[in-house]
């Protein structure tokens, strides 16, 4: 690919995955500029958004490239928080991550760069774009561990002709590495493990802001009131953490949310996690393929949460239902079940 003359507008988020990936297109031969998002943070939580923006001046400083800052705090509440909450008020899962490459990274922020003259966008995420044939395909990042491709099922070939993911082929170890090399001052900032930008969030003290969460019972699987919980509407199946068993001895087993009732306010637990039947087929609407419609007589893999495991399956009726080969965990309403033929993400959707 000839990069001399190629622009590319890098997201900044001033954290080091973005700040290396940034100084690894201009090491490259690009010309790169860096774009910081401003999105909508509330009024009752710490806002960390000025920080992080100085962060993405300071690299860009270092590397000598232009800085913008592009806000697009309107659209992420509209996008991302509130699709957030209107699922979780129904009791199902979202997944605010999933929407924000949609939205924002990959949405507005693809429209703007390509608007700007820019020929392509880059993030810091751990996934590979390759081409054969004239045909784009999305990959896994090499660091297993960190690979980031089931957040990014929703993509499409005219997103991946414009996107660039730098250290997709990169172990995050070797990341703060390069960080190092390249004097950049996010080189030894910790990493956020919180909501897609708005950071370390408790999610009941977010909900709670926008929904009535009261205090319900935990219900055994014959019905029996066995705890208290915080409110039916922040659990997901299979969670085994964040209500409270009442009896010393049952607490000191491990339970797991196998149901909820949003109407009653009371979610069920047991000892055993939930699993999906192995002829149990689970509907996906909101489907994307990144490239042709599973085809019916294949073994692909998939991913029902980011660090799930890969999971043998099958697809049917042009990609509108799945069914697992073997065991699986209970699949909850709303979550994105992403669908892989080995390395390589072909989309996916979401569970209905």
């Amino acid at each position: 690919m000839e990069k001399k003359g190629k622009k590319v507008f890098v997201g900044l988020s001033g954290g080091v995955d973005s700040s290396v990936a940034a100084a690894l297109l201009k090491d490259r031969g690009y010309t790169v500029e860096g774009v910081f998002i401003k999105v909508w943070q509330p009024a009752f939580l710490k806002c960390s958004w000025p920080e992080d923006r100085l962060d993405a001046m300071r690299v860009c400083a270092v590397l000598g490239i232009p800085f913008r800052t592009l806000d697009l705090s309107n659209e992420y509440k509209k996008e991302v928080v509130d699709y957030m909450i209107s699922e979780y008020k129904v009791g199902r899962t979202p997944n605010p991550d999933v929407m924000c490459n949609r939205y924002i990274k990959f949405g507005k922020f693809l429209e703007y760069a390509l608007k700007e003259g820019a020929d392509y966008i880059a993030t810091g995420h751990y996934a590979r774009v390759t081409i054969k044939e004239d045909e784009l395909f999305l990959q896994k990042g090499v660091d297993e561990k960190k690979d980031q491709s089931y957040f990014l099922w929703t993509l499409t070939q005219n997103d991946l002709k414009h996107v660039l993911f730098p250290i997709g082929d990169v172990i995050k170890s070797d990341t703060r590495k390069l960080a190092m090399q390249f004097k950049l001052p996010t080189a030894t900032k910790s990493e956020s493990q919180g909501l897609c930008f708005l950071g370390e969030v408790n999610l009941k003290e977010f909900l709670s802001e926008f929904i009535d969460i009261s205090v319900g019972d935990v219900l055994s699987e014959d019905g029996n009131v066995i705890g208290v919980h915080d409110g039916a509407i922040i659990y997901t199946l299979g969670q085994r953490h964040g209500f409270t068993i009442l009896n010393k001895e049952e607490r000191e087993r491990p339970h797991y949310v196998v149901s909820k009732d949003i109407k009653s306010n009371t979610i069920t637990v047991s000892e055993s996690v939930a699993e999906t039947q192995n002829n149990e087929y689970i509907s996906l609407i909101k489907t994307n393929w990144i490239n042709a419609i599973p085809d019916l007589n294949v073994n692909y893999f998939a991913k029902i949460r980011h660090q799930g495991a890969s999971l043998v399956c099958n697809v049917f009726e042009n990609g509108a239902k799945v069914k697992f080969l073997g065991k699986a965990d209970a699949v909850a309403c709303g979550q994105s079940i992403v669908i892989y033929d080995e390395e390589v993400c072909i989309g996916g959707g979401v569970a209905n």
